[in-house]
């Protein structure tokens, strides 16, 4: 097989590298803290976070890329060792899930939206969210409830030298909510830098943004693609950031240059979503083509092609680990791929509308999915030792054969312990469907949209339904709360 052959070219899953000034920095303030003479809660968080930095050191060494294989970045600053350390503390506290333990799912819903906003995301920290709308304008939300304050319209730069001046020229008051203006079409795609310090938009207008949220003002327009931009993505160490559009090609910048890096061309149609891994070596693409590829930052060259779907792939989330990826869209099927070998390990069905978002646990042994038909979704992903030997598919496979062997006439049974048996391409089924709703889709009482049944994989755990509200984005943070926003549809 040609697709095979092409999929089993070498590509490295390791972790990011961590910079040595970083871990060095990390560890004398853990040290210092750790050996204060006065005992407090102080000194012994940071006794048990100095024991899991050690761990989590040595991990990370055993299964990093070599300083050869990472891309290049800049110098850090102080922001990636608070970042680090706390990386650390949410460690310590990580919620450990299974079936049995699922995730807690906070829900923002949007209301007055009047079906204009198309996009939206939260901070690592859930410090911001932030939503982009037909009307050309990004809008931030302070989920702390704390004023986002810009500057004062008449402030001189250069009279700016210290934090007491920036402080002095800001704006007096403020509010919770802020609209960033200078988009000239709908915005299609934000991003938050892991730090909350800046964002990225791009939009209809051909153009992607940078906004720093410290100013919340406009810093750098990046122009380059010939149709409009679908989707923007920072890279999880920042600096970089990645693009997709409408000219079927997707798009690598640095923050610091105003043109592409790279360009990721070979889609034969849109390429609607874009996602780093996480050690920012390769970038994985969704398209209209009905195809999901994985391409090499540093050769601009793609090393994976993903084919199963049978409508446009609209979104795509890698687990943290690196070695597991999961993509959706206008199918309605979430497929769970192995990076390793190219090969799909899971086809999760059970979504009645368009996936618009996936989110893997820490961990990457749960999935949460995001929909049009107003739920979000967990799902249990089995993993062996080795990604690449996944035998889940052939298992099931070899089960049916042998229960249908023992029982021709035995029928399915989904999640519920209900008959599925007839669910699809069954005219008697059809027509009950008909007889008895009219329209394949209404609501019930609470207002909550009845869909037409379909068949719901083993893998489902469980169903979060909201009232009239398709779910934009789902998150996963990294203690493990599950992150979920949508928009209050009428």
């Amino acid at each position: 097989n040609q697709l095979d052959h092409f999929n089993s070219q070498d590509i490295a899953l390791g972790s990011a590298p961590l910079d040595p000034f970083v871990r060095d920095e990390v560890e004398r303030t853990l040290q210092s803290e750790a050996g204060r003479h006065i005992k407090d809660s102080t000194t012994e968080e940071a006794s048990a976070l100095l024991d899991t930095f050690a761990r989590a050191k040595q991990d990370s060494t055993t299964n990093a890329l070599s300083a050869r294989d990472a891309i290049p970045m800049p110098p850090p600053r102080g922001v990636e060792i608070e970042q680090q350390i706390a990386n650390l503390k949410a460690l310590r506290k990580r919620v450990a899930l299974s079936p049995a333990a699922l995730p807690s799912v906070c829900m923002y819903t949007l209301h007055n939206t009047d079906n204009t906003m198309n996009c939206a995301t939260v901070s690592e920290d859930l410090s911001l969210m932030a939503g982009g709308f037909s009307e050309s304008y990004v809008k931030i939300w302070s989920l702390k409830r704390e004023p986002l304050r810009g500057f004062q319209s008449n402030f001189v730069p250069n009279s700016v030298n210290s934090e007491e001046d920036m402080e002095a020229v800001r704006e007096k008051t403020g509010e919770d909510s802020r609209k960033l203006i200078g988009h000239s079409g709908p915005v299609f795609g934000v991003d938050i830098s892991f730090d909350s310090k800046y964002l990225l938009s791009c939009s209809e207008d051909k153009t992607a943004r940078l906004w720093s949220l410290d100013t919340m003002t406009n810093v750098v327009c990046y122009r380059g693609h010939n149709y409009p931009i679908w989707d923007v993505s920072f890279a999880p160490q920042g600096f970089y950031f990645a693009t997709a559009s409408h000219d079927r090609t997707a798009r690598l910048w640095s923050c610091d240059h105003i043109y592409a890096l790279r360009i990721f061309a070979g889609h034969l149609s849109d390429v609607n979503c874009v996602r780093f891994h996480p050690n920012a070596k390769y970038v994985v693409t969704g398209s209209c083509d009905k195809t999901v590829r994985l391409w090499d930052v540093q050769r601009g060259s793609c090393v994976r092609v993903f084919t199963g779907h049978t409508g446009s792939v609209d979104t795509v989330a890698i687990s943290p680990d690196g070695r597991i990826m999961a993509s959706a869209g206008e199918d309605q099927t979430v497929n769970v791929w192995d990076l390793g070998s190219g090969r799909r390990m899971e086809s999760l069905t059970g979504h009645t509308g368009s996936v618009y978002s996936l989110a893997f646990s820490q961990e990457g042994t749960l999935l949460l999915s995001g929909s049009a038909d107003e739920t979000v979704r967990a799902w249990d992903i089995k993993r062996t030792s080795t990604a690449s030997d996944h035998p889940i598919i052939a298992q099931r496979q070899s089960e049916q054969e042998q229960s249908k062997a023992t029982d021709p006439d035995a029928m399915d049974v989904d999640s519920d312990g209900k008959s599925a048996g007839n669910i699809a391409g069954s005219p008697g089924k059809d027509k009950a469907d008909t007889a008895t709703n009219g329209d394949s889709k209404k609501r019930d009482a609470a207002g909550i949209w009845k869909s037409k049944r379909v068949a719901e994989s083993d893998a489902l755990l469980k169903t979060w339904r909201t009232k009239s509200t398709p779910v934009y984005n789902v998150t996963m943070t990294k203690r493990n709360l599950g992150i979920a926003i949508g928009a209050f549809t009428l």
